[in-house]
């Protein structure tokens, strides 16, 4: 299992289309992939209405968790796309 936190800095958090490119960009990965904030909701990041309904704001600090597959190597991919996108 792998970890890293984000904090959120799109303006507008993850909304729809930073977070139909989040599913996309884990659903390329052989790893399993959740995201949870900090009030401890999470969602599979595979799952668009599960991400959208965590309603993640600016600011806010998620913790994401890859299992299984390569996960040094998916996890510095997400994270990387993280730093880009969202």
């Amino acid at each position: 299992m792998k970890q890293f936190q984000y904090t959120v800095t799109d303006p507008l958090g993850i909304h729809a289309r930073p977070a139909g490119m989040l599913v996309k960009a884990a659903k390329a990965l052989d790893s399993t992939v959740t995201i949870a904030k900090e009030d401890g909701s999470s969602a599979v990041a595979t799952k668009l209405m599960a991400v959208m309904g965590l309603a993640i704001k600016t600011g806010n600090t998620v913790t994401v968790t890859l299992e299984g597959g390569d996960e040094e190597a998916n996890a510095a991919s997400l994270e990387q796309f993280f730093k880009d996108n969202v």
